[in-house]
């Protein structure tokens, strides 16, 4: 098999056909030469905008491999070398009961999967509820904001994540392709075959719903088992060693190997595993706004054009104020909708998320500002409680609904009246305010100073009538449970899992520690021939 790199091809054009012809015209060789050809990465290279371009990889099997390989000397055509992710070995050391997960995350469904295929027969234990009555009790949330603290955006089969994008791109490095195995498991699941091979795949919040429930299914056949509506309230220690945990505050299992996959939310189990001396720090994250402009703005801007071969464009943006603060986009949602994502009672905070077609009117971004304890204080839990304190005003400054505002106004500091013509596109209710009166002063500062330079960078990003949004508080976990080499925390036993541990950001960093915590219980334990609980 031969790699080829840097292949392009018109994006008006009938792709397959090109792609072969380019193939043969790279090499030299005839079409009837080429016995098959796979795309292993697609681009899109608009540097040149209006003409763009679908740059791709593919992995060829010709005729004369050798014979051909030999007239190349460079990366863009080579031998093709296989890197698949390598399954880990057993253990021998013997466990009496069957691992628990806390959380049914990106994290805790890879881990869970990780585990039931090998025979550990995993428990996982979900404060929030199944796919179903889950999405019953957020859309009643939108239309009502009659909020349940356990099954929400937050909380409930898939985590955060299964009401968001669906974005599974990532800049860690993955020698190993763990990542790879990642979206293999996504796609047996029902995810679209080209995330296998998108520079920026995507899923979509549609999708994502039968992905996770497909996943789920998958591990109880597996022999797994899903508990929900069973909140971890505490842990029972035996000389450093985990021995039991306690659910709901009633009920008690035995557990010498818990996986805490509990996500960014989770707040009052970070105080829980503190009162019980696990040990933690804190770490420094971003909060902001979110701001709406028309897809047609973004595409126009981006592509030069609107072509309907082309998917909504997305942007990534930073940039570092005066006062030598960073200032960043976040979480970009081409296509796509702001959502009411709160999970405490009487406190907002709001996310973004997209369908798979990406076909709603807007394009919204978090616009986060990065804080840290020299902003609100160096207590392990002083980073929740800033969040809380701006959740609180959220609720309170837009009347229990998502607080939105205009760009213009913001800067006046003077509260909107009314919307001009961007169109709110939103899931869940609002109610137009004055944002500058939730944010400590900097923040608002350094908003504006970095939307100002971001319109350098995309035309009219700064347009008055642009919706912003708040408060964007959860980009990552305010706290990082520690964990050594082996990933055990300083109680043995514990393995603090993902985004909510402080290991990973987003659907695909999260899963791939997942499968990390995973490998780390499989290569030293054996799994159980028969289960005590």
């Amino acid at each position: 098999m031969i790699k080829i790199r840097q292949l392009k091809v018109s994006v008006n054009s009938n792709t397959q056909d090109q792609i072969k012809q380019k193939i043969a015209l790279k090499l030299n060789i005839n079409l009837n030469e080429i016995d098959y050809f796979q795309i292993s990465k697609q681009s899109i290279d608009a540097r040149k905008a209006p003409k763009i371009f679908f740059v791709y990889e593919v992995i060829v099997k010709i005729k004369n491999e050798n014979i051909i390989l030999k007239k190349f000397n460079n990366n863009d055509v080579c031998k093709y070398i296989p890197n698949d992710y390598k399954m880990p070995k057993m253990g021998a050391k013997k466990i009496n009961y069957r691992p628990i997960i806390v959380g049914s995350g990106p994290s805790g469904l890879l881990c869970a999967y990780m585990l039931a295929y090998y025979n550990y027969k995993p428990i996982i234990i979900e404060r929030g509820e199944d796919i179903p009555k889950r999405n019953l009790k957020v859309e009643k949330f939108w239309k009502t904001n009659k909020l349940d603290l356990n099954s929400n955006v937050q909380f409930g089969l898939g985590g955060a994540g299964t009401f968001s994008d669906g974005k599974l791109n990532t800049l860690v490095k993955d020698k190993r392709n763990i990542g790879k195995k990642v979206f293999e498991i996504f796609v047996e699941c029902g995810a679209p075959k080209e995330i296998m091979y998108l520079q920026k795949p995507h899923i979509g919040t549609d999708k994502l719903k039968e992905v996770v429930a497909n996943l789920k299914l998958k591990i109880e056949q597996l022999g797994g088992e899903f508990r929900f509506n069973s909140c971890l309230t505490n842990i029972i220690k035996s000389d450093d060693c985990i021995s039991q945990i306690e659910i709901n505050n009633k009920d008690l299992i035995p557990c010498e190997l818990l996986v805490l996959a509990i996500g960014h939310s989770a707040r009052d189990t970070f105080y829980m595993l503190n009162d019980n001396n696990i040990a933690m720090q804190s770490k420094p994250f971003a909060v902001g706004i979110r701001i709406s402009h028309p897809q047609k703005m973004i595409n126009e801007s981006q592509y030069k054009s609107n072509k309907a071969a082309l998917e909504a464009a997305s942007y990534k943006l930073t940039y570092n104020t005066k006062e030598k603060r960073g200032v960043y986009s976040f979480c970009m949602c081409p296509g796509g909708y702001v959502v009411n994502a709160s999970s405490e009672k009487n406190r907002l905070a709001i996310n973004g998320m997209s369908n798979y077609k990406r076909d709603s009117l807007n394009a919204n971004s978090a616009i986060v500002v990065s804080v840290s304890s020299k902003d609100y204080g160096s207590d392990l839990f002083d980073g929740i409680e800033f969040q809380r304190r701006l959740e609180e005003r959220a609720y309170k400054v837009g009347k229990t609904n998502i607080p939105i505002q205009l760009y213009k106004d913001y800067k006046l500091n003077q509260p909107s009246c009314r919307l001009e013509n961007v169109e709110p596109i939103f899931k869940g209710n609002y109610t137009l305010t004055n944002l500058n009166d939730i944010f400590p002063k900097f923040i608002n500062d350094s908003l504006i100073e970095a939307i100002e330079y971001f319109s350098t960078k995309i035309p009219n990003f700064n347009r008055d009538d642009s919706i912003l949004a708040a408060v964007e508080s959860r980009t990552s976990s305010p706290i990082r449970i520690l964990r050594d080499n082996k990933f055990q925390s300083n109680i043995k036993g514990i393995y603090p899992c993902g985004e909510g541990a402080g290991y990973a950001g987003g659907i695909t960093t999260s899963a791939i520690d997942g499968i990390k915590v995973a490998e780390a219980i499989i290569s030293e334990y054996s799994n159980i021939k028969r289960g005590i609980i």
